[in-house]
Parts: C-alpha cells; sequence; structure tokens
C-alpha cells in the first residue's frame, strides 16, 4: 500500500529537497510544490520515484486555493502538509521599505498560514493529518539584520501554536526551527554562526527532515511544538 501523502512546498532545493527525499526513503507518497525552479523541481521529483509536481507562486493566495484544489483531484487526499518554502534577506532595519517587507512576509507567514488552512481542509475529509512549519533560529533568538526575517519566522512559531489549538485534535501543527543548515552561498556571518555553534558544525537538510519525520509520525499528543535543530546555538 502507498504510504501517507505529503505536499513539502519549496522542495525543489536546499532543505526541502532534503526534506522530500528522506520522506521518500520512509516509505511517504511525496508531493512536490514549486515556485519558479522547474528544472530543479523535476530533479527532486525524479529522485523520490517519479513524484507529482504542483507548481504555485506562494505570494497569492488565489494560487494557494488553486494549487490544493489540484492536490485533491490528482491525488485524492492529504495526509500532512511540510511548510518549507521560505525567503531570505539581509538588511539595515533602517533601511527595510514596505516591499522588502512584504517580499519577506508574504511567503514567510502568509502563505504558512494559507497553505496550513487549505492543507486542513483537506485532512479532515479524510479524518486528519499532520502540519510540520519550518521556522528558523531566527523566530528564536534576534539577529540585527534580519528584523524582517526573523520577525516572519516568530510568526511562524506563534502560528503553529495556535493553530494546534484550533485544528485539535484530529491535525496536529508543529514547528522545526533549523540552525545554520550551510550550503554553497552561506555568507560571513553564516561562517560565524557555525563557529559559535557548541555542535562545531553546521547541520544538515537530512538532519531536519529527521525532526520532520519525528513530527509526522508522532501522535496526536505532541502538537504546538517547537524543535530547534541547531546544534545548540539557540542555548548560547
Amino acid at each position: 500500500m502507498p504510504g501517507p501523502t505529503v505536499l513539502i512546498t519549496g522542495a525543489a532545493k536546499r532543505i526541502g529537497r532534503g526534506i522530500a527525499l528522506r520522506l521518500f526513503k520512509e516509505g511517504y507518497s511525496v508531493a512536490i510544490h514549486y515556485g519558479r525552479s522547474l528544472e530543479a523541481a523535476r530533479e527532486t521529483a525524479a529522485a523520490c520515484g517519479g513524484a507529482p509536481l504542483f507548481q504555485a507562486n506562494l505570494e497569492s493566495v488565489p494560487e494557494i486555493v488553486r494549487m490544493f484544489s489540484e492536490v485533491q483531484s490528482r491525488l485524492g487526499r492529504l495526509d500532512a502538509l511540510v511548510n518549507n518554502a521560505a525567503r531570505f534577506t539581509r538588511f539595515d532595519p533602517m533601511e527595510i521599505t514596505e516591499r522588502d517587507w512584504d517580499f519577506i512576509h508574504s511567503v514567510n507567514l502568509k502563505a504558512v498560514f494559507f497553505c496550513c488552512q487549505q492543507g486542513a481542509r483537506l485532512m479532515r475529509l479524510s479524518g486528519g493529518g499532520r502540519i510540520v512549519n519550518i521556522s528558523s533560529l531566527g523566530g528564536i533568538r534576534p539577529w540585527a539584520d534580519h528584523v524582517h526575517y526573523c520577525a516572519s519566522k516568530a510568526g511562524v512559531i506563534m502560528l503553529t501554536r495556535a493553530l494546534a489549538k484550533a485544528l485539535a485534535p484530529e491535525i496536529t501543527v508543529n514547528s522545526v526551527a533549523p540552525g545554520v543548515i550551510p550550503f554553497d552561498d552561506i555568507d560571513p556571518s553564516g561562517l560565524a554562526m557555525i563557529q559559535a555553534t557548541p555542535a562545531r558544525r553546521g547541520g544538515t537538510p537530512d538532519e531536519i527532515a529527521g525532526a520532520v519525520l519525528y513530527f509526522l509520525q508522532a501522535g496526536n499528543f505532541i502538537t504546538g511544538q517547537v524543535l530547534a535543530v541547531d546544534g545548540g546555538l539557540s542555548q548560547r
């Protein structure tokens, strides 16, 4: 029998790709959302046994609604949702414009809510499900040059806690907060954070995926929780 159906947003690259690969390996029926990275999404889908692709601009609520309608018509059900898609920029807070603010919050927070809303509607049709929102260490600890980003990820954490109450008991809502997960484009501030990490290294996408898997497999007595996967950096 096929495993539970899980939609992962922003799954074409980076952490989202790592989550998709791990969940496929664990027997989940993975669905891949992407925004503009079609070729990367196709590569991830191929690595996940020919997983179905769903395109949507998450800045647009109508596109989110359309995407979940397509999930229902093509897959028939949704058992789990991983809200991974996010944006990250760096600015002096005195130089942030309204456009800069909206660029981050439209995807990092607004889209997470409406994906949760639409995903929960599908999950209720089949008796319930699991939602995991990817937040960030930046939602737990303040970063001076990422005020708008920190605010968006702190919002994801509070959104997680509030929705855990609103959607209980059929649907659990939890959050994974990654620390520094280095890729080729890591900047000097990221390298400095790795040096300050008690584990003395950056994390890997598969380690984030392991935390996601834990929440997907946990019973409904674990909900509204935030798990920092950060090598101990949040404790400094």
